[in-house]
C-alpha cells in the first residue's frame, strides 16, 4: 500500500518536475549552471518557501551531478522541500534515499530523525489502521540506537512515547468492544497486550483490570486473583483502587465457594466410598 500511494505521488511530482524544466528553458536561468550554482539556486528558493521551484533545482543537481560536492545537501533538501510540502511519504523516500547514497554524508542523522518525524505526521488517530505509527516507531528507533547522543533523541524518545500510547488506546478500545460484545477470551487477549507491551502508558492500568474483569467473566477466578494481586503490588495509590477492591472481594467469594464446593463433593465421595 505504501509503496503504491509512493509510486502515484511520484508520478504526479514528474508531470510537475517536467513543466518546471520546460518553463526553465524559456526563463532567464542559464542552462550551463554548475552543480554548486543549481544548488544554490534551489536553497534560496527553498528559503524563500518556493518549495515547489526549489525541488525542480534539487531534482536537477540530484539527476545531472549525482557525484558532485553538494549532492547530499542537494539530496536533503530535496527531502526536506517535500516535508515542507507536507508531501510525508515523497519526503521519507528522500531521506532514505540520502541514506542509501550519501553513507557518509554529516547529514544522514538528521535524515534518519526526519524519515521516522515524516511518518509520525502521518499516523492517524488511534481508532484507524496504524501502519504509518508502527513505520515511525520503527525509524525513530533507529535514529536512537545508531546516534544515541544525537541531541534530538530527547524528542525521538518523546514520540516514540506517544505513539506507543496511540497503539495502547486502539488495542484497549478494541478490548473494550469485545467486553461489551462478550467475546471474553479476546478482550483478555487484547487487555493483556496493552499490559504486557506498553506498560508505560496511561492504559496500562485500566487494562489490567480490563483483563481481571474478563477473566472473571469466563469464571477463571484463579487466573483472576493473580492479576489482581498484581494490580495492587503495581499501584498501590491507583485511583481505581475501589474498583480493584470490589473485584478482589468478588473473586475471593467465588474461590471460597469454588473451595466448598470441592470440599463438599470430596466428602461426598469418600462417604460413597465406605458405604
Amino acid at each position: 500500500m505504501i509503496m503504491k500511494e509512493l509510486l502515484s505521488t511520484h508520478i504526479i511530482t514528474s508531470f510537475i518536475l517536467a513543466g518546471l524544466l520546460c518553463s526553465c528553458g524559456s526563463s532567464n536561468v542559464p542552462q550551463s549552471l554548475s552543480a554548486e550554482e543549481r544548488f544554490d539556486l534551489g536553497k534560496k528558493k527553498f528559503d524563500n518557501e518556493d518549495y515547489l521551484e526549489a525541488v525542480a533545482e534539487f531534482e536537477i543537481v540530484k539527476l545531472q551531478y549525482p557525484g558532485s560536492a553538494v549532492a547530499d545537501d542537494a539530496q536533503y533538501y530535496l527531502a526536506e522541500s517535500h516535508f515542507k510540502r507536507e508531501e510525508y511519504l515523497l519526503a521519507a523516500e528522500e531521506y532514505q534515499t540520502l541514506i542509501r547514497n550519501f553513507r557518509s554524508s554529516s547529514l544522514v542523522p538528521l535524515a534518519q530523525y526526519k524519515t521516522g518525524l515524516s511518518y509520525y505526521y502521518l499516523s492517524p488517530k488511534a481508532p484507524l489502521e496504524q501502519k504509518y505509527t508502527l513505520r515511525a516507531i520503527d525509524e525513530l528507533q533507529s535514529f536512537i540506537e545508531y546516534n544515541p547522543k544525537h541531541e534530538l533523541v530527547p524528542d525521538a524518545e518523546g514520540k516514540i512515547k506517544e505513539l506507543d500510547t496511540r497503539l495502547a488506546q486502539k488495542l484497549y478500545d478494541t478490548a473494550v468492544l469485545y467486553m461489551k460484545m462478550e467475546y471474553f477470551k479476546s478482550a483478555t487477549v487484547y487487555y493483556s497486550t496493552v499490559v504486557e507491551k506498553y506498560h508505560d502508558t496511561p492504559y496500562a492500568e485500566p487494562a489490567l483490570i480490563g483483563k481481571v474483569r474478563s477473566l472473571v467473566a469466563r469464571k477463571k477466578y484463579d487466573e483472576a486473583k493473580q492479576d489482581i494481586d498484581k494490580f495492587f503490588e503495581k499501584y498501590p495509590n491507583s485511583r481505581m483502587k475501589g474498583e480493584a477492591e470490589s473485584l478482589r472481594d468478588e473473586i475471593e467469594g467465588h474461590l471460597k465457594n469454588k473451595s466448598a464446593e470441592v470440599g463438599h463433593q470430596m466428602l461426598l465421595g469418600f462417604i460413597i466410598q465406605r458405604t
